[in-house]
C-alpha cells in the first residue's frame, strides 16, 4: 500500500504592504520545513479578486509576496514557488470540491461571517467558495501538512472534510482505477503543523488588535519594507503600560501591549517568553524597547534589502513563479486527471 509523501503546501495572499505578523505568523516559519518536507509555497493571488484589486496593484503584490519569499530564505531550487493563478488546475479542482461541499459548511465559516458582515447577500460568490478554493489549493498536491495560525484551522478541518467526502463518495471508483493510497484514500486527512511562540502579533497600537495592513494608523504595523530607522522609531513609540516587565509569563497577563512585545522578542530570537523575561524581568520599557529595536533591526532590515533588490528586478520574480508554475502544474495535472477519471469525466 501507498503511503503519502511528507509535503508541505502553504499560500499567501497578495493582499499588499506584508507586515511583521506575516513573516514571524507565517513566512518564517516555512524556511525550515525544506529541510523535513517537499515543501510547495504559493501567492493566493485567485483568492485576493475575491475583494475588488486594482490589477496593477495585484501584480505588485504578487510580486512582493514572491520577493518575501526568497529573502525570507526560501530557496526556489528546493521549494517551489509559484502565483496560484499559473495553475489552472487550482480552479478545476475547486469547481469538483464546490459539488462535493456543502452550503451550510459555507455559512458557518467565521471568516465568512466576519467579512460579510450585514452585507452577506452583496458579498461575491467567491467570497463564500473560498474555502473550497482554499482545499482545493492544498488537496491538489495532496498536502499532508499545512503551517497555520488560529484563524486558519477552520479551514483546513474544512478541507478534510472535503477530503473525507470525497474519497467516501467515489471509495468505489477511487478502488476500481487502483488509485487509493493510505488506506485507499485518494486524497490525504492534511494535519496541521501548530506554530510555536508569537503566532498572533499583535498591533503595535492596541495589544488587542491583530497587525493588520488596514489599519489606518501605519504606526501600529512593521511593514517587511520598512528601513532601518523607521523599524526602530515604530518599536520605540510602540503603546505600553507603566509597569516594568514581570519575572514570569504569568505576570503578562491583562498586559496585552507588554505580551505582544515580549513575543515579538521571542519569535525574533527563537526563544521562549520565559527565556526572554528570565533576561529582562524588573526591566524598564527604556530597556527592553531599544534592545527589542537593535535585535528587529538585525532581523529584518537584511531581508528588507533583499526584497527592495528583488522588487527592483521584477523579470528575476516572474522568471522563479513561471518555474514554479511548471513544476506545480506536473504535480497538479497527475492529481488532477486522476480526479477527472474517478468522477467520469471522458478524457
Amino acid at each position: 500500500m501507498m503511503t503519502f509523501s511528507p509535503r508541505v503546501f502553504s499560500g499567501i495572499q497578495p493582499s499588499g504592504d506584508l507586515h511583521l505578523g506575516n513573516y514571524l505568523g507565517a513566512i518564517r516559519r516555512f524556511v525550515p520545513l525544506q529541510e523535513t518536507h517537499e515543501t510547495i509555497y504559493c501567492v493566493v493571488d485567485m483568492h485576493a479578486i475575491t475583494v475588488w484589486q486594482e490589477p496593477d496593484a495585484l501584480r505588485r503584490a504578487t510580486r512582493e509576496v514572491a520577493a518575501a519569499f526568497i529573502a525570507a530564505g526560501i530557496d526556489p531550487k528546493r521549494s517551489i514557488i509559484f502565483n496560484q493563478s499559473q495553475v489552472g488546475q487550482h480552479a478545476e479542482l475547486a469547481w469538483v470540491f464546490n459539488c462535493i461541499a456543502r452550503i451550510g459548511w459555507m455559512n458557518r465559516m467565521t471568516q465568512f461571517k466576519d467579512k460579510a458582515g450585514k452585507n452577506s447577500e452583496n458579498v461575491s460568490l467567491g467570497l463564500l467558495a473560498y474555502p473550497s478554493l482554499m482545499a482545493a489549493d492544498i488537496l491538489l498536491y495532496k498536502a499532508t501538512g499545512v503551517p497555520v495560525g488560529d484563524d486558519q484551522k477552520q479551514h483546513l478541518e474544512l478541507t478534510r472534510d472535503i477530503a473525507a467526502k470525497f474519497n467516501n463518495d467515489y471509495a468505489a471508483a477511487i478502488a476500481e482505477r487502483g488509485l487509493g493510497e493510505e488506506d485507499g484514500q485518494f486524497f490525504p486527512m492534511t494535519e496541521p503543523l501548530i506554530a510555536g511562540p508569537a503566532t498572533r502579533i499583535m498591533s503595535l497600537r492596541d495589544g488587542s488588535k491583530k497587525m493588520s495592513k488596514s489599519d489606518p494608523s501605519d504606526q501600529s504595523r512593521i511593514s517587511l519594507l520598512d528601513d532601518a530607522d523607521a523599524i526602530a522609531k515604530k518599536i520605540k513609540k510602540a503603546t505600553t503600560d507603566p509597569a516594568e516587565l514581570p519575572s514570569g509569563i504569568e505576570g503578562l497577563a491583562g498586559r496585552p501591549e507588554a505580551d505582544n512585545l515580549v513575543g515579538i522578542y521571542a519569535a525574533l530570537s527563537d526563544r521562549s517568553k520565559a527565556e526572554v523575561l528570565a533576561e529582562f524581568g524588573g526591566a524598564g520599557w527604556g530597556r527592553f524597547k531599544p534592545a527589542l529595536a537593535d535585535l528587529a533591526v538585525a532581523v529584518l532590515a537584511p531581508m528588507n534589502g533583499e526584497m527592495r533588490r528583488l522588487l527592483d528586478d521584477p523579470a528575476t520574480i516572474d522568471a522563479v513563479l513561471r518555474d514554479g508554475a511548471e513544476r506545480a502544474g506536473a504535480i497538479a495535472e497527475k492529481t488532477m486527471a486522476a480526479v477527472r477519471d474517478i468522477v467520469g469525466f471522458i478524457r
